[in-house]
């Protein structure tokens, strides 16, 4: 296959996509719209956040900053 053909694949892909979502209700709509978790399928809303995270380590490391 060529570029433009994997081209036309996915604009069709994104277009059937959009065709399917436009015959749901607006609430319905957005619940098909909310990225689910790969594994669980748990919404995006109600992941848990790391309490344990060291912000300011990530973002000293992030920065270039090296170890202490």
């Amino acid at each position: 296959m060529t570029d433009r053909d994997y081209l036309w694949c996915a604009l069709n892909l994104a277009l059937d996509r959009e065709e399917e979502l436009a015959r749901l209700c607006p609430a319905c709509r957005t619940q098909a719209e909310e990225e689910p978790c790969p594994v669980c399928g748990a919404p995006r809303g109600s992941w848990e956040v790391n309490q344990g995270f060291d912000w300011a380590r990530y973002e000293q490391l992030k920065g270039g900053g090296g170890a202490d």
